[in-house]
């Protein structure tokens, strides 16, 4: 019996990663699929133990051993690279000098497509392999768009978070942001000074001019403070008309007392809010952290706002520092006429 046509054809329809050894074990014909994997024709004349190596049944190492195993499952690898896996099955060919090997990726078939740059149209029309290959693009497709929507949602969520710490008016963290960042300064142990500045005669404001023009006095009143304060600097308002200034990395007074002096120089300038005028001034209270063996939000921002009233008391659109004294002062009850603190130069 002779090999036809039609039955290298009909290997290729049903097995297109058949292929065919003589008797001297050299691959004489294969299919498209199996050709592709080696490109250009290079497979033909092989002999198919120098291409694959046997892994499994362990004593096949000649082509009568092999032979030996028709019909068993066969377990082969590449012996170039990718190293590719495939598990095989051996029959009798159409005459007896004549072998068939059918190859199949298994459960790699899916790297395999990625090595080999395999379609659907290199597979049997019923091999499973297409059907899984059309199950993995579709869990891939449904992997990118969870992917996104996780993307979307992490993004909204950053947004809603940042919106949470923000004052809507102003831009600035309000007073749950600024309670963040001071635990987190805190507990990095870094050196920051905190100063409490509330706006005086806000109140004249909004009853004379409307809430419209406070709004517009608060909006520009975090502009000065922004442009006055360094780059690392934060400025967050706390609530109505009161602002907290974190300055970062600083300890000496001097370098306080000037941007504080330069705020509320600017302060003191009128504002227009349609034509109408808008005076305001600050009043500024300041505590250092290193002044504090263990610093805590809550005891820094109530001595900032003691050395705050001390700066209204003695006639507002001042700064003062808070020091032991003063705490002595407040803790013993004294009237509030009787602070005769003086102002830090």
């Amino acid at each position: 019996m002779t090999e036809t046509p039609s039955f290298h054809k009909m290997l290729d329809v049903l097995c297109p990663m058949h292929m065919v050894l003589d008797e001297t074990g050299q691959v004489c014909s294969a299919g498209p699929t199996a050709l592709k994997l080696f490109g250009d024709g290079a497979l033909i004349g092989q002999g198919f133990l120098d291409v694959f190596e046997i892994k499994r049944p362990h004593e096949v190492r000649t082509l009568d051993a092999l032979r030996a195993k028709a019909g068993a499952k066969l377990h082969l690898q590449l012996r170039s690279a990718p190293f590719r896996e495939v598990k095989g099955v051996l029959i009798d060919g159409p005459t007896a000098d004549l072998t068939v090997i059918d190859l199949s990726f298994g459960i790699s078939v899916v790297d395999a497509v990625r090595d080999y740059d395999l379609t659907a149209a290199d597979f049997a029309v019923t091999d499973l392999a297409v059907e899984l290959l059309y199950l993995v693009e579709a869990k891939s497709a449904a992997m990118d768009a969870s992917q996104q929507l996780n993307q979307r949602l992490q993004g909204a969520r950053v947004v809603a978070e940042e919106q949470a710490l923000t004052d809507a008016l102003t831009g600035l963290k309000n007073r749950r942001g600024m309670n963040q960042i001071l635990r987190d300064l805190i507990s990095h142990g870094e050196n920051f000074a905190l100063m409490q500045l509330d706006l005086d005669h806000f109140k004249a404001v909004n009853d004379t001019t409307g809430h419209a023009a406070g709004d517009y006095v608060l909006q520009q009143v975090a502009r000065i403070m922004l442009n006055e304060v360094r780059g690392h600097d934060i400025v967050t308002r706390a609530g109505g008309d009161e602002f907290v200034l974190i300055l970062r990395d600083v300890e000496e007074e001097r370098i306080i007392e000037g941007i504080a002096s330069r705020i509320i120089e600017r302060l003191s300038e009128p504002l227009f809010f349609q034509g109408e005028r808008c005076d305001v001034s600050g009043s500024a209270g300041t505590t250092l952290s290193v002044n504090y063996p263990l610093p805590s939000p809550d005891q820094l921002l109530k001595d900032a706002d003691v050395a705050l009233y001390v700066s209204k008391h003695e006639g507002r659109g001042q700064h003062t520092f808070f020091s032991d004294q003063l705490r002595a002062k407040w803790q013993a009850g004294i009237e509030k006429r009787n602070f005769g603190m003086v102002r830090t130069p």
